[in-house]
């Protein structure tokens, strides 16, 4: 089995679940070390059981609310206190509430703010000296096609992502020249929790079932089906392996085709 990311650990965000999960495990297959990084620690123990050792790698999680800050980057500076090094970090967490953009309040904006762009920042602060003296960085933030083109009923979403996007973008330019690569990763719709509630929200707001609204969603799909969580993982591994080392800046939509626009 090739094991491109051995030696290496990578801090995944939101991997308890749907594509952040997928992420943590195919990286494991892959070679790396994980830190799983969650606020529910059952979850993370339970993730922690699932994740390949074959390559003698050592796992461990990170207990945090992205909703706080001060728990996300007390959490890890503890572990970087501890002497270990983050080589890959992968910047996830759960989309904000869908809904009209008239009808969101201020609170949902700072919300998720925090939740995205301000984690997203410290995150990135504290891990970025290890990277640099290590010699190797690889930051992937997984955000939404929204960034290309933005999607009906997702008002806050479109909005704060947009602004992750071009955070991830100013960030790659300024450490290119360490070698560290910086690109975003755009799913779909994929089939996880969060499309499950997207969809019910939808039927109980026109009055028609939820299969209707997966057939309607899919039919504007070119390839006539959601993503699995293990196809935008791929996606994931690729970009923070030695391969892609002249790779970044990008955003790589993963939609079946969905977006209209290259």
């Amino acid at each position: 089995m090739d094991h491109p990311l051995s030696g290496k650990t990578a801090l995944v965000g939101g991997s308890t679940q749907g594509i952040g999960k997928a992420v943590a495990k195919l990286l494991a297959l892959r070679g790396a070390n994980v830190v799983l990084l969650a606020r529910n620690r059952d979850k993370l123990e339970q993730t922690l059981l699932e994740l390949d050792r074959r390559d003698g790698q050592y796992h461990s999680y990170l207990v945090a609310d992205f909703s706080d800050p001060e728990s996300v980057t007390g959490a890890l500076e503890a572990y970087l206190e501890e002497g270990h090094c983050i080589h890959i970090l992968v910047n996830n967490t759960g989309g904000p509430p869908a809904g009209p953009i008239v009808e969101a309040t201020e609170e949902a904006f700072y919300q998720a703010f925090t939740n995205h762009l301000i984690n997203n920042h410290n995150l990135v602060r504290r891990i970025l000296p290890g990277m640099r003296e290590s010699g190797y960085g690889r930051i992937i933030n997984l955000i939404s096609t929204s960034v290309k083109v933005p999607l009906h009923g997702l008002g806050v979403s479109n909005t704060i992502r947009a602004a992750v996007a071009n955070w991830s973008k100013t960030l790659a330019n300024e450490v290119a020249k360490d070698g560290i690569t910086v690109n975003n990763v755009l799913p779909g719709a994929t089939q996880t929790e969060r499309l499950t509630t997207i969809i019910e929200n939808k039927a109980a707001r026109s009055g028609r079932t939820t299969e209707e609204i997966r057939v309607e969603m899919t039919s504007e799909i070119p390839m006539g089906r959601f993503a699995k969580p293990s196809e935008i993982a791929e996606a994931v591994a690729f970009l923070v392996s030695p391969a892609a080392s002249y790779i970044t800046g990008i955003n790589v939509p993963v939609d079946g085709g969905r977006t209209p626009n290259l």
